[in-house]
């Protein structure tokens, strides 16, 4: 089981990955941040009530997407391109999720799954906290 220190370690190396990467976030089950946070020396785009919000959100969107694994197969990434930034999440073990976000100009076509090694351990160790 991975403890905080350690996911903490992991949200640091997938931040350095990319100059353009802004945050790294581990959110559990019930959408609480568990590791991660924003890249030092960037501000959040939203505010922590939003953020809060976000990743409740986030952790039920998760579960939802599980339904149809049966008849697509299991989910490995969902990406949003918005206009202020590109925000990835990344379902890990015990319905908790790798939230990710980055510049717009990012190569979000080699960026993921780069990602998807790094948090390979974490979708089958990862216990809730």
């Amino acid at each position: 089981m991975a403890n905080e220190e350690e996911l903490e370690k992991i949200c640091q190396k997938i931040v350095k990955l990319d100059p353009k990467m802004r945050s790294a976030r581990i959110i559990n089950s019930r959408g609480h941040l568990v590791a991660g946070g924003m890249k030092k020396g960037l501000m959040s785009l939203e505010s922590q009530k939003q953020d809060e919000m976000m990743f409740m959100e986030l952790a039920l969107r998760v579960r939802m997407r599980r339904e149809f694994d049966s008849e697509f197969g299991q989910v490995h990434f969902s990406m949003s391109y918005r206009d202020k930034v590109i925000v990835m999440s990344f379902p890990l073990a015990n319905d908790d999720v790798l939230l990710i976000s980055a510049e717009k100009d990012l190569d979000f076509g080699k960026i993921p799954f780069k990602i998807l090694k790094i948090a390979k351990p974490l979708k089958d160790v990862m216990k809730t906290f």
